[in-house]
């Protein structure tokens, strides 16, 4: 079984009438090249680290590429498909010829999935209805709040109770996985519990939390921190206590990111899986790992368990996908042994890594580890338990691994 992924194209911002207040891409400056996994290794920049992070298209790509590309996808497909995905960086629901394009895929009489919507291009409760009738299989949601008012002034949404309507019925009929980005004194406290009672009675089957950010070490490396300024941000801990204390009052689940999914006890489940651990190749050679200062802790702890004695070094930026060569600059390399691991996903050129942590005089051997160790809450909402744990087993079997090759 495969899954087929439907790209509308849109950019963020235009496509999906306007900004939300808190969106990650409004102010968003420039066009550099940060590097990336994905750059030659003699050029840094491309087409990925310039313009996909920014996301940075140039709209809505008309019906007839759109099926055009299906169509491709469809003819080279060498196993049965077991969903279709529709994705792209605008708003499905303000895809101008939305209707037309579900009813297409739908002709496939495969299970059909909405990858994210905000809902703010449905006026017409009635959708939600031909939607179900298409095969519309599981959506995931962004809700912010089930109060309309909120959801007016802080995502611009023109027909806020035909958003939440369309979503209540979807809820009473396939899988709905909703999202909220929280905001202290927005819709945190009480209006949160009183969103997550509305999901819950209506049959959503999860809610992502999402920790705002607001700052570069929050994740903002594209020039456009603060996205609100004056606006107070929870810190991990009480963001993980927050989803804790929700998770634990509804049926639904609830899980957040960056931390965490109480159900499974993610990210870094394994460390509560000592059978698993010993699994875990033992750690032979020294290196250190250079990861986000969340994952830090973790990862220390379970390499030392597998006998590890090198460092783990965290980084200013909490969350280690976006680490830029700046975050490298700010080490003091005296922390650093001759070979160091850097994450899979960082947003560096390979090269200029190696030159930034090397700038001291002592030539390091820069390695990119695994692109992942383990799920965030984001992630683990659709997996089971045993499937996070497969892939914290499989991403720290391929961590220790680099370090038994490259290390010293």
């Amino acid at each position: 079984m495969s899954h087929l992924t439907v790209d509308i194209g849109g950019r963020p911002g235009l496509d999906c009438r306007g900004f939300c207040s808190y969106c990650y891409f409004r102010h968003v400056q420039g066009a550099t090249s940060f590097g990336c996994r994905y750059c030659l290794p003699f050029r840094k920049g491309c087409d990925y680290c310039t313009r996909g992070v920014r996301e940075q298209y140039r709209g809505f790509k008309d019906l007839r590429t759109v099926a055009d590309d299906v169509l491709a996808q469809l003819q080279i497909a060498d196993r049965e498909l077991s969903r279709i995905t529709v994705s792209g960086g605008g708003d499905p629901s303000c895809y101008p010829r939305f209707c037309d394009l579900i009813e297409l895929l739908s002709s496939t009489e495969v299970p059909l999935h909405i990858g994210y919507t905000s809902g703010k291009g449905f006026d017409d409760p009635a959708i939600a209805d031909f939607l179900i009738d298409c095969g519309l299989s599981e959506v995931s949601f962004t809700v912010f709040a089930s109060d309309a008012d909120l959801r007016r002034r802080w995502m611009h949404d023109p027909t806020p109770e035909a958003s939440l309507a369309v979503l209540e019925r979807l809820c009473e009929a396939i899988d709905v996985y909703a999202a909220a980005v929280v905001l202290p004194g927005v819709n945190d406290g009480e209006t949160l519990a009183r969103t997550c009672e509305w999901l819950d009675e209506r049959g959503a089957k999860g809610l992502i939390l999402m920790r705002f950010a607001n700052s570069t070490d929050q994740g903002l490396i594209l020039g456009n921190a603060p996205i609100l300024p004056d606006q107070p941000v929870h810190s991990v801990e009480e963001f993980r206590g927050m989803v804790t204390e929700m998770n634990s009052r509804f049926e639904m689940k609830i899980s957040g990111t960056p931390l965490w999914d109480p159900g499974i006890g993610s990210p870094f489940a394994i460390l509560h899986e000592p059978d698993l651990l010993k699994k875990l190749p033992r750690v032979r050679k020294r290196a250190t790992v250079i990861t986000g200062s969340v994952a830090a802790p973790f990862i220390r702890r379970i390499l030392e368990i597998r006998g590890s004695r090198s460092r783990v070094v965290p980084t200013e930026k909490e969350i280690a996908c976006l680490i830029t060569i700046d975050d490298l600059r700010d080490l003091d390399l005296r922390d650093l042994e001759e070979v160091v691991i850097i994450p899979g996903r960082a947003f560096v050129h390979d090269a200029e890594a190696q030159q930034v942590l090397s700038a001291d005089g002592i030539c390091r051997d820069v390695v990119r580890g695994p692109e992942t160790l383990t799920a965030d809450g984001e992630t683990s909402m659709g997996m089971t338990k045993n499937q996070v744990l497969e892939k914290e087993l499989e991403g720290f079997s391929a961590l220790i691994n680099t370090i038994n090759l490259y290390g010293t």
